[in-house]
């Protein structure tokens, strides 16, 4: 059966390539995951056309890629990943599809965080399992790390396409010139509470780097991937971390089952608040359909609840 899908994705890739036209005028990139692919397309602008791999509203954890996926990564002159563990599964896109192009990781050159014991156990010291040492992937909740990914993805554009360089770095500029501008209005919200205030409850531990730089608290019962299992003595803890402390801010995630938070809030006597995108971002009618639009989302959700505290 193994081998059966790997030679029926070799020949989906090799009819999508005999199926490019051309004569395309706009680049075909691949980006890895919605977020990621709504900060290429705001660099690459006219001149790219920009295909994610795992959609709005999808979690990347769990990906599974479908042929289609296969034809995309086969037609791409460029393919654009998180990296830092995120997208397991694109060893196996790129192979089944032939690819032989750049792939660049939009990451490189952050201050990569590690989930460490001290981030997150607080209290409790009696079993609580943590995944010492290993990255956490999601940078992304920093803007200050986007600016990065921007600078990489406008050097890789630039490199593909010389004569659209000029344009690149326009756009770059202008998009670091939002990301800035939105990290300092979220600043000076958050400003405006003590950290005792600053504590929120998430389905995972996607937010490391959104707290260590907006010095937020974040606790969750799932780690770093939406498949993994906390244990029952885990959600106990948490349960009397939540109660102690008197948490009030507690959010489901976009792409998570809602089950398990609403069993921990119904016993630490909490009501769930509204929903976080942290993987991904909404559909176009949603709220977050972009990255800036997501984070700003997010950041005055957590100030609504913040003020229960």
């Amino acid at each position: 059966m193994k081998l059966f899908r790997q030679v029926f994705f070799s020949i989906a890739a090799m009819l999508a390539v005999q199926g490019a036209s051309a004569g395309d005028a706009r680049l075909p990139v691949v980006a890895s995951f919605s977020i990621l692919g709504d900060i290429v397309a705001n660099i690459g602008g006219d001149r790219i056309t920009v295909t994610t791999l795992v959609g709005p509203d999808q979690d990347a954890h769990v990906f599974q890629p479908a042929p289609d996926h296969i034809k995309s990564v086969a037609r791409a002159r460029l393919v654009i990943v998180n990296g830092l563990g995120f997208e397991g599964w694109m060893d196996r896109v790129t192979q089944s599809a032939n690819y032989r192009g750049d792939i660049v990781v939009a990451s490189k050159g952050i201050a990569v965080r590690d989930r460490v014991e001290d981030e997150h156990d607080h209290d409790d010291h009696d079993g609580h399992e943590h995944h010492h040492g290993k990255n956490d992937p999601h940078a992304w909740q920093n803007p200050a790390n986007v600016v990065i990914y921007t600078q990489n993805i406008v050097a890789a554009l630039s490199k593909l396409d010389p004569s659209g360089a000029v344009l690149y770095r326009k756009n770059g500029d202008a998009y670091i010139a939002a990301l800035t501008e939105l990290d300092r209005w979220a600043m000076r919200q958050f400003a405006q509470f003590p950290p005792a205030k600053r504590k929120v409850i998430t389905s995972h531990d996607a937010f490391e780097y959104f707290g260590a730089h907006y010095q937020v608290r974040f606790l969750a019962p799932q780690g770093v991937s939406t498949d993994s299992e906390p244990s029952a003595k885990e959600v106990a803890n948490l349960i009397r971390q939540i109660r102690k402390e008197k948490i009030r801010a507690v959010f489901i995630e976009n792409m998570s089952s809602p089950k398990l938070l609403q069993q921990i809030g119904k016993e630490a006597g909490v009501t769930l608040g509204g929903k976080l995108y942290a993987d991904a971002l909404s559909q176009a009618n949603g709220p977050a359909p972009t990255y800036l639009k997501l984070m700003r989302y997010n950041i005055e959700q957590l100030l609504a609840q913040m003020k229960l505290n």
